[in-house]
């Protein structure tokens, strides 16, 4: 085993007990039975009709952001970009950063036309790829202080809850019917101390916001979401930090929909096998997805960095079976609905470094080159590396159902299949009939 190899070691370790919750889970909570009734024009039950079932999408939702969408730098790679976003994912993460929607007190960058801005596509433009390729769009993130517009650093608080409430009606407005999944504050922990604005500090911070969402997005899907350490890295008790304040909002009236979980392994290279014995370690993975779960919420995984390193065969094989295993073992589990990958492409974003003011400096427009950290699933050159393989094998052949089965002589069949939308192709007689079905996990799987 080669030296890099060694951050495997753990998944080979538990790999028993590792396979026994993925196929155990996948078969409890990702699947389940259709009931058919096949009848004629007259309302006769047809005996005997072959039925070819095809799954056409997961109701599970896997995803990337979509902060590259006509960003790259030439023709060709924004339609690669594009290609390969939307015939593998149904979910895209998009930026509603404050400082990127409204740069300018009143001045706002919505509409698909609006002044280009890095890493920071119009959220109009996002919303026409996204409805013209049935993926649902996801907002990241409401109230992240961290990305809160410079004309507010030293506001008031009045003046910057007065603030957040004009954006959080003008985004209803907007997008409210077409955006079910609303993020609305994120990584709270990881910026105590240093925040950019005095609101920040304010220990009802949390509570007022999604008490503020609740008012703009009451039939929306309402999130919380954090960083990795918090998520992964704590001790895995009621007690650890993010748990504890989870349940303080809750108790004080912050209706939390569902958990966000970050999943960013932003470690050097050097220091990669040493600070990530708890975060690849499977039974520790389930542990705290367990914890969280018993709020009885749904969980997400909300953004996902695994970096290859570098271009060699090995490490990017590396980068792949690290994802396999991950995504295994996060849709094995009841309470997990999504997982987004963060950075498509390699080349196009930062990971954290103390360097980082630096590298921005130096770069302009933070356009790291085709060398630098590896961390997406496709090569500066827009081919595709082992891990969006990988990936994309999962959802379209693993977790993948296609069938055949024929009616009963009361004109009944059935199957078992991953939950999602589903083409059914009904034969008898030399007559064919299509129709498509939702088989959900959440509704009733009765269809005639």
């Amino acid at each position: 085993m080669s030296e890099r190899k060694r951050v495997l070691e753990l998944f080979e370790e538990y790999k028993d007990y590792t396979a026994d919750r993925v196929k155990n889970g996948i078969e409890l909570y990702r699947k389940g039975y259709a009931f058919l009734t096949v009848k004629d024009e007259n309302g006769e039950v047809v005996e005997g009709a072959k039925i070819t079932v095809k799954q056409k999408s997961h109701e599970f939702r896997f995803g990337a952001n979509l902060f590259m969408l006509d960003e790259l730098e030439t023709p060709e790679k924004n339609e690669a970009y594009k290609k390969h976003f939307a015939e593998t994912f149904n979910m895209a993460t998009l930026p509603f950063y404050w400082d990127a929607t409204e740069p300018e007190e009143g001045k706002t960058r919505y509409h698909k036309d609006a002044p280009p801005m890095y890493r920071r596509p119009p959220i109009d433009r996002c919303m026409a790829f996204c409805e013209q390729h049935d993926i649902e769009p996801r907002e990241h993130a409401l109230a992240y202080d961290q990305f809160f517009p410079k004309w507010l650093y030293d506001a008031s608080i009045p003046k910057i809850k007065q603030a957040l409430d004009k954006r959080c009606r003008e985004i209803a407005e907007r997008y409210a019917t077409r955006i079910n999944t609303i993020e609305v504050t994120n990584e709270m922990e990881w910026g105590i101390g240093k925040g950019r604005t005095a609101f920040y500090e304010e220990p009802d911070y949390v509570e007022f916001c999604f008490k503020l969402a609740e008012r703009y997005f009451p039939a929306n899907q309402l999130v919380i979401n954090e960083h990795t350490g918090l998520c992964w890295g704590d001790r895995c008790r009621p007690s650890d930090k993010y748990y504890a304040y989870i349940k303080n909002a809750i108790d004080a009236g912050a209706r939390i929909d569902a958990i966000g979980m970050q999943y960013h392994q932003f470690k050097k290279r050097e220091v990669e096998y040493e600070k990530t014995r708890v975060t690849y370690d499977p039974v520790q993975l389930y542990k705290h997805m367990d914890l969280y779960a018993q709020f009885g919420k749904p969980l997400q995984v909300t953004e996902v960095t695994v970096p290859a390193y570098s271009p060699e065969a090995e490490d990017e094989e590396i980068q792949a079976e690290i994802l396999k295993n991950l995504y295994a073992i996060w849709f094995s589990h009841p309470a997990m609905e999504q997982i987004v990958y963060w950075n498509l492409v390699d080349g196009y974003a930062h990971v954290w470094d103390p360097d980082l003011e630096k590298i921005r400096a130096s770069q302009g427009n933070m356009t790291l080159g085709e060398n630098y950290y590896h961390g997406g699933l496709l090569r500066f050159d827009m081919t595709p590396k082992p891990a969006f393989f990988a990936i994309k094998d999962l959802i379209e052949r693993e977790w993948h159902t296609e069938t055949e089965t024929a009616t009963n002589g009361m004109g009944k069949a059935q199957f078992k299949g991953f939950f999602g939308k589903y083409e059914i192709t009904v034969e008898k007689d030399g007559k064919t009939v299509t129709k498509e079905i939702d088989l959900s996990k959440r509704a009733d799987r009765n269809s005639s």
